[in-house]
């Protein structure tokens, strides 16, 4: 049985001495300079070729501390260790954090760990939760502690900002910093790494569905409630009047306002005034009265109702209004 945790390394004595610094300007950058041995350098924007040649500097041990780490810079860091040879004799590190919703989000890409694992056998992934520093180191050479994450965005799109550092003693504290920490977990194994990656796949896959089910349970409730809402407004507007009340009223208004019409004139303007009675696709009931397809029905019996009132008149083409109607 795999044990939580593992005993804590002592904590790093802090760096003795005083250190006399300065800073220098660099055509790139600005150097610190201490006691003429310890020496950092400003990392900014985009810093993905500064992080390109800290690992073509890894000669043993190559430390990545990133809480979101994807596919692409694991790419890029097998080649360049494939191309100098040293994938054998290289013993990798990398903390980060594969909590679920890292893993959902696909902030962190277990496939992208499998794969360097894959490439670089002596590689060690330990999962860390809360994780949030960024911190990189190659042997006891270099380090860069940074904002950036090992992703594309982290490396090359993002404004990051941060250190490098290639005084031995400091780079050295940093990893015993960082290793301590590292202890208080275990090392995932590579089986447990693709089990998550399959587990997130399928979450993923559940996920889309609830969302898909939701959205239509959602636009199915959202539908429901706004033909409601219409029937309600249909109530109200349709209060105290007949079908026929209400569709004589408007062949009355038509006529009166634009002179004598055809049926056929007269239909659009009528949809155009009453949308909701006159909507083709539905049958609507307010309050034991149809509304909606059979709305050009209920036209002809108010010009029926209206001729037989003596309201309007047809000429055997248009209906039109009668002088005191």
């Amino acid at each position: 049985q795999r044990r939580l945790f593992t005993a804590a390394r002592p904590p790093a004595p802090p760096l003795q001495g005083r250190w006399m610094c300065c800073w220098k300007p660099d055509a790139r950058c600005r150097i610190l300079e201490c006691g003429g041995a310890m020496s950092f350098e400003t990392v900014s924007a985009r810093w993905q070729d500064t992080f390109e040649r800290l690992v073509g500097s890894i000669e043993e041990y190559g430390l990545f501390v990133s809480p979101y780490i994807t596919a692409k810079p694991m790419e890029r860091v097998v080649q360049i260790l494939q191309d100098r040879g040293v994938v054998s004799g290289v013993r990798l590190d990398v903390l980060t954090d594969l909590s679920v919703n890292n893993v959902l989000r696909g902030s962190t890409d277990p496939g992208a760990l499998i794969l360097l694992m894959d490439a670089i056998p002596r590689t060690r992934v330990t999962y860390l939760p809360r994780l949030h520093a960024k911190v990189y180191v190659a042997d006891e050479s270099e380090a860069i502690v940074t904002s950036g994450n090992l992703t594309e965005s982290g490396l090359s799109l993002n404004y990051e900002y941060g250190v490098r550092i290639t005084d031995p003693a400091f780079v050295r504290r940093i990893r015993e910093d960082i290793l301590a920490y590292r202890d208080l977990s275990n090392v995932v194994p590579r089986p447990e790494i693709e089990q998550l990656a399959q587990t997130a796949s399928d979450l993923r896959d559940l996920s889309h569905r609830i969302e898909r089910e939701a959205r239509k349970t959602l636009r199915d409730e959202f539908r429901r409630r706004t033909s409601e809402a219409e029937t309600e407004l249909m109530e109200i507007r349709a209060s105290g009047k007949t079908t026929n009340g209400i569709f004589a009223d408007t062949i009355v208004y038509l006529l009166r306002k634009y002179g004598p019409m055809r049926t056929i004139e007269l239909h659009p303007l009528i949809q155009q005034i009453h949308p909701d009675l006159c909507d083709d696709s539905i049958d609507r009931v307010i309050k034991g009265v149809h509304f909606g397809k059979k709305w050009k029905h209920y036209v002809r019996n108010a010009q029926q109702h209206l001729k037989q009132r003596g309201i309007i008149g047809f000429d055997g083409t248009r209906w039109y209004l009668i002088q005191g109607g």
